[in-house]
């Protein structure tokens, strides 16, 4: 690998190429696919600022690269932590998971996660492949609660995926917004990708990729509005990202919402979750009751 904080002066004749390949030629040990990440995740600097991979270099432009060295892989174990199963059968495991709980163990996170209380539960789970997230079809943000379906085999993994690419599976949330969603029902149809100056954000942007969201407005209060939404694409952050750009911030999130002194996360809950069974093929809807932080959170709103 080369080494962290690697100058790259742009010289005339090669000014107008991306940033992303002129990385990749400056640095033949580092692949597309990996100067691409670096760039997104903040390490490439161009003229001291962040810049996307499509940017055009010019003549006179320092490009800086630092590559961070590899973190240490986590490794899954079983832990025997409560799960609130709402079904199980031979193929699929659907949980309700709570707020404040990771999906799958990452760096700096290796323990305490969904998935750890799921190989204790069902050790023969690690038999699909061998990471951190086995059956892992699709997943839920730290502090949003509610339905999630991890699959127990290959084949049932491999159906649930061709479902959600496909778009067959219902995933309907309840949302808590600042303002008046208007009209009252309507979809959200922005294209999302990485926020251009913090990677780590997700933002509407020219060229990200595309995304839709629907959504009806269930209640509305003083100031405040329920709204039921419904993902008719998968994206990061998706609900947050949207309602935060037609100006509706969500109650609780820190990131790009609104913060408020009586609820302490994103009101943000999988409230259904709709799919045909691995095996029966049988359609069913699968739903988590509202828990009680967001319950009392809206009788607060509804007392403003």
């Amino acid at each position: 690998m080369i080494d962290a904080g690697k100058r790259l002066p742009v010289s005339a004749d090669r000014s107008g190429i991306r940033l992303d390949l002129y990385v990749c030629q400056s640095c033949e040990e580092l692949s597309r696919s990996l100067v691409q990440k670096l760039i997104n995740d903040g390490h490439v600097l161009i003229n001291g600022e962040l810049g996307k991979p499509s940017r055009k270099v010019k003549a006179g432009d320092v490009i800086l690269v630092n590559v961070p060295p590899p973190e240490p892989s986590p490794v899954l174990v079983p832990e025997n932590l409560a799960l609130d199963i709402i079904h199980e059968d031979r193929h699929v495991l659907v949980v309700n998971k709570p707020a404040g709980l990771t999906v799958y163990p990452a760096p700096g996170h290796p323990r305490h996660t969904l998935m750890n209380a799921i190989l204790a539960h069902c050790p023969e789970i690690t038999s699909i492949e061998s990471s951190v997230r086995p059956g892992v079809v699709h997943r839920l943000d730290k502090d949003t609660s509610g339905v999630m379906v991890i699959a127990k085999n290959k084949a049932a993994q491999l159906n649930l995926a061709a479902q959600i690419k496909g778009r067959r599976v219902l995933k309907k949330y309840l949302v808590l917004v600042r303002g008046s969603p208007s009209p009252g029902q309507g979809a959200v149809e922005a294209p999302i990708g990485r926020h251009p100056k913090d990677r780590k954000r997700m933002a509407v942007v020219e060229g990200g990729r595309p995304s839709r969201t629907l959504y009806e407005v269930t209640r509305r209060f003083n100031g405040y509005s329920e709204v039921e939404a419904m993902l008719q694409t998968g994206r990061t952050h998706q609900i947050r990202v949207h309602f935060s750009h037609k100006g509706w911030p969500v109650v609780g999130d820190a990131v790009y919402g609104v913060r408020v002194p009586w609820l302490g996360r994103q009101f943000v809950h999988a409230l259904t979750l709709g799919l045909r069974l691995p095996g029966s093929g049988k359609y069913l809807e699968f739903q988590a009751e509202l828990p009680e932080d967001l319950k009392q959170a809206l009788e607060t709103v509804s007392r403003l």
